[in-house]
């Protein structure tokens, strides 16, 4: 299951619908060894797509040295879909490495349909561990504040 605070899952469909008609994509890293999610970092979709996103490698390198320095590591990996549902695609599914983390998908497709901007449609947001090619969707349970 993953718990999530309200202000990090504010966040992360903020993002989501921001970038939208590309996918956004970022990690929420958290303590070692926690499965707390606590600093959501943005990133940048290298590859500018609507259809697929990729980390710049760069900017990844340079958050991942920040997370060993800070003994922290990915609790939560996301990325949006923006005329799909909010499930793992073959790529995605590819593309997981870090067993350990939750694998959001965020699905601005409803929101989008009904007009986009400051519109109240929802947007799929759903978890899932990925493991050796296993996708297996997990609860998500959001909290006021994980402290």
């Amino acid at each position: 299951m993953l718990t999530i605070d309200q202000a990090t899952y504010d966040a992360i469909v903020a993002h989501a619908k921001r970038d939208h008609p590309d996918e956004a994509c970022g990690i929420v890293a958290g303590p070692e060894g926690s499965d707390r999610p606590e600093r959501h970092v943005e990133m940048v979709n290298a590859a500018g797509s609507p259809t697929f996103y990729e980390f710049d490698s760069t900017e990844l390198l340079a958050l991942y040295k920040q997370m060993w320095d800070r003994d922290e590591e990915p609790v939560v990996i996301y990325h949006s879909h923006t005329a799909t549902e909010a499930y793992p695609s073959r790529t995605d599914i590819g593309l997981a490495s870090e067993p350990g983390a939750h694998y959001v998908l965020v699905s601005t497709k409803e929101w989008a349909e009904a007009g986009g901007g400051n519109n109240d449609a929802p947007v799929e947001f759903r978890s899932y561990r990925i493991v050796d090619g296993e996708v297996t969707e997990e609860e998500v349970t959001v909290v006021p504040s994980l402290g």
